[in-house]
């Protein structure tokens, strides 16, 4: 199964996940069988009163536990994820750190040993580059190595960028400002982006989770008193919950939509 996947191997690297491709398809497999057991039993619990309960098992069976699968397998996906937005906050100053360090004459060496101390996040890809040169592998070997673990695209240009200036001779310092700049750039174009975002959010938020709640709870009671409609506790408990949900998808998409950028 793992040749479906082609590139989980280089996922699992990036994720910071030890396992073999094969190891990790077995154990979500198997993650997946298990969990899958356990939603099955909990529907059959639930909706054992119908007929046709045998037919709905016979098709809803392969479609949880697939559905789980395919779900489980973008784990390393989920941590690459997370762990590129903890990079992006740092990127910025780290490049800009590098940068001071080598125009005042710091080696590339110890600039790279300055940033695994003062930035913990970017700092560790850093620290395993030093690791490798220390056990007698070349910087420019080391850092091509890195260049397929880091999450971050914006990092694997500032590494892309070293390893040319090391192959160039160039000045390292002065290849990085053009770097940085872009990286800069394309980090303002996010936060513009994410200012754009926020007016039809907040549009959405004032009418699903403020103007129709009020109205409709308002009109609900007025019809219930010309109809005969008993608006009980039990009703007012469901659009309760009905509106905590509306709250809580608003604030995961605000929180989605926010640009992993330090302000």
């Amino acid at each position: 199964m793992a040749r479906f996947f082609p590139t989980l191997k280089i996922k699992l690297r990036q994720a910071g996940m030890l396992d073999k491709p094969e190891d990790f398809i077995k154990r979500t497999f198997i993650s997946s069988l298990y969990m899958s057991a356990g939603l099955i039993l909990f529907m059959f619990l639930l909706l054992s009163k119908f007929s046709n309960i045998g037919l709905m098992f016979f098709l809803g069976v392969p479609v949880i536990f697939i559905g789980m699968f395919f779900y489980m397998i973008k784990l390393p996906d989920l941590k690459v994820a997370r762990e590129e937005k903890e990079v992006a906050k740092e990127i910025v100053f780290a490049g800009r750190f590098i940068i001071i360090e080598l125009e005042s004459g710091v080696p590339l060496y110890n600039a790279m040993i300055n940033i695994a101390k003062s930035y913990p996040i970017v700092g560790k890809y850093f620290r395993e580059i030093t690791n490798k040169i220390d056990l007698g592998t070349s910087m420019e070997d080391a850092l091509n190595e890195a260049t397929d673990l880091v999450p971050s695209n914006d990092l694997r240009r500032i590494l892309w960028q070293i390893i040319n200036s090391i192959r160039t001779g160039t000045n390292v310092g002065k290849s990085l400002y053009s770097v940085m700049d872009q990286v800069a750039k394309d980090q303002l174009t996010e936060v513009n982006k994410y200012g754009k975002k926020l007016n039809p959010l907040a549009m959405f938020y004032m009418i699903m989770a403020v103007i129709m709640p009020s109205l409709g709870v308002t009109m609900l009671i007025i019809l219930s008193s010309f109809i005969k409609f008993e608006l009980n506790l039990t009703i007012l408990m469901v659009i309760s919950l009905l509106l905590a949900f509306v709250q809580f998808m608003f604030i995961s998409i605000v929180k989605l939509s926010r640009p992993p950028i330090e302000f």
